[in-house]
């Protein structure tokens, strides 16, 4: 490309010497010529880089400038603001975490203690509501596997089922306005507000109700450990990684085999309940995971459970492996009978969570 303009240049050149036109006319064209080679020479190369093979960018969620609050993503046809998204994670992810990180030990004498155990979980479906800020570095010198994947379990099992918990008041104060012929300002006031927090600037009551859902406990734990190797991975550990969630920009860990300067980073978390709430924001919003939502509504709307196993097959997009991924967590769910919790409940830490019960 650039042979062929400065061939043009010389060959203008003669032309103008044939015709003897000046030096003055001669030196303000070349100057123009040249001028239009930088400008176009970046857009010729900007479109040779957009003509690659498509990047799987939904592991990127709608946190990828998490710690880059200034920043905006556009939707279809509109502007989301991430502040907006991402207020509420925000505000979990800038909790100071000055409690030391309590040991493997002192954990399960606390599971002990508060007499919860994942045997009776089982049977009675009742969860202690014991929420813990950090994984213990220990979990990875459990060499029983099943010991430590019930370890694993009973500390993430309660913090998914808090964020499930959370989107079921909203979810049961959504109906409640949409029966009411007539809604209070503070009732409208907070449907804006859970507009813009599920990225919905149409205002649409529809999809709203769509996105405003849970995402099945057993679905979660399968996640959660494919992601950390059973709380072992080294973002889980260092990060409070529990889905490896990338980011771009911002705070992150990077991973061992990517260049230091250029490629994703895995999202930080200053607390564990942090990266549930992001990871169920992402898979209530982002368009990769348009179809399980959609799978999700169909659901609910023939009154059935909401089933890890149909749901999952939805989810190919959350990992470059794409349906192979979708088997891992499949085997996952069903070698590790993790289906048992999805209809536990969390035992109330407040009032207004035993209507929940």
């Amino acid at each position: 490309m650039k042979k062929i303009i400065i061939k043009k240049n010389i060959r203008i050149l003669k032309y103008f010497d044939q015709k003897n036109i000046g030096s003055i006319p001669r030196v303000i064209l070349s100057s123009l010529l040249v001028m239009f080679f930088f400008y176009s020479m970046p857009l010729f190369i900007n479109f040779a880089n957009n003509n690659n093979e498509f990047q799987n960018n939904s592991k990127k969620i709608l946190a990828y400038t998490l710690n880059n609050k200034g920043s905006s993503i556009e939707g279809n046809t509109q502007v989301l603001d991430e502040n907006d998204l991402l207020v509420d994670i925000f505000s979990l992810n800038d909790l100071e975490t000055d409690t030391v990180r309590l040991n493997a030990a002192t954990i399960k004498q606390l599971f002990e203690d508060t007499n919860y155990k994942l045997k009776d979980v089982r049977e009675k479906k009742l969860v202690k509501p014991v929420a813990l800020t950090l994984l213990p570095q220990e979990i990875k010198l459990i060499e029983n596997t099943t010991k430590r994947k019930e370890f694993f379990i009973q500390i993430i099992l309660p913090l998914i089922l808090k964020e499930n918990n959370n989107i079921k008041l909203d979810r049961k104060r959504l109906f409640t306005i949409i029966n009411k012929s007539n809604n209070t300002q503070l009732e409208i006031r907070w449907l804006n507000q859970k507009y813009k927090q599920y990225g919905i600037p149409s205002k649409d009551l529809s999809i709203l109700k769509i996105r405003m859902d849970e995402v099945p406990v057993s679905l979660a734990i399968a996640q959660a450990a494919k992601e950390t190797g059973w709380g072992t991975s080294r973002f889980a550990q260092e990060g409070n990684a529990l889905f490896g969630q990338w980011t771009w920009s911002g705070e992150g860990l990077k991973p061992k085999e990517s260049d230091k300067n250029e490629g994703h980073k895995v999202m930080k978390f200053n607390v564990l309940q942090a990266s549930v709430r992001a990871y169920q924001r992402n898979l209530n919003t982002h368009s990769s995971y348009k179809e399980f939502r959609k799978a999700r509504a169909k659901l609910r709307d023939k009154g059935l459970e909401l089933d890890s196993l149909v749901l999952v097959k939805h989810l190919d997009e959350y990992a470059e492996t794409g349906a192979q991924y979708v088997d891992v967590l499949q085997k996952i769910i069903k070698q590790n009978s993790l289906k048992d919790f999805d209809d536990a409940k969390l035992l109330p830490s407040s009032i207004e969570l035993e209507s929940l019960i």
